[in-house]
């Protein structure tokens, strides 16, 4: 009874994983339709859908390989093993060359990232040495008396201290925003790194392993 409903079971986990396996066909075909390879971005776009949609594949392969063994336990190299085989292959060359480019990509968007922070961290330096200049200080008095902003009656001191406040509340909002950035960027390397670069190099393991255990 239990052989039976294996056997029954078997073309469901088949279907199942070849679907799977299709769909990241769909995803790959969907994007080299464009087909722009001497265009960095399409590379990294490339590469990119590649390690996110490749797990849906391994699990696809693994659905296959249990159907199979559910119909067959005693054959060791069926149809659907060669072909578990041959595309867990296929992946985990596929995986390993697009590895550079990964790699290169992450290089890139630390670059930007670095850059990006420098001139977020050269704006807040500046403010703060213009925070520092007197005739600063006196401009913002005069703006604020133009408009009406300063008290009746206000003496100097008051002024100033407006003033200084006034400067105080604009660095603070650099120095927030300076520390969002930075955040948002180490985040976004991590996420690149872990879940892309480090990420294809585990799926090229569990790929290669795929393949051999399939024949032997």
């Amino acid at each position: 009874m239990t052989a039976v409903s294996s056997t029954r079971f078997s073309p469901l986990l088949r279907w199942m994983g070849i679907t799977l396996v299709v769909l990241l066909a769909l995803q790959l075909a969907a994007v080299l339709s464009l087909w722009e390879w001497q265009e960095e971005a399409f590379r990294q776009l490339v590469v990119e859908r590649l390690i996110s949609q490749s797990p849906m594949a391994l699990i696809g392969l693994l659905l296959m390989y249990l159907s199979s063994r559910l119909e067959d336990p005693a054959e060791a190299r069926t149809p659907v093993l060669w072909t578990v085989c041959i595309i867990s292959g296929l992946l985990a060359v596929l995986l390993t060359a697009s590895l550079p480019i990964a790699f290169g990509g992450d290089q890139v968007m630390q670059q930007q990232s670095d850059q990006q922070l420098a001139t977020k961290r050269g704006q807040l330096e500046m403010a703060r040495q213009q925070s520092k200049d007197p005739a600063l200080l006196q401009q913002l008095i005069q703006q604020a008396e133009a408009t009406g902003q300063v008290p009746p009656g206000a003496t100097d001191a008051q002024k100033t201290q407006s003033a200084r406040a006034f400067v105080d509340r604009q660095l603070d909002q650099l120095e927030t925003q300076y520390k969002q950035t930075e955040q948002t960027s180490k985040v976004s390397l991590n996420q690149r790194r872990f879940g892309g670069s480090l990420g294809a190099v585990v799926l090229i393991v569990a790929f290669t392993i795929l393949c051999l255990g399939s024949v032997l």
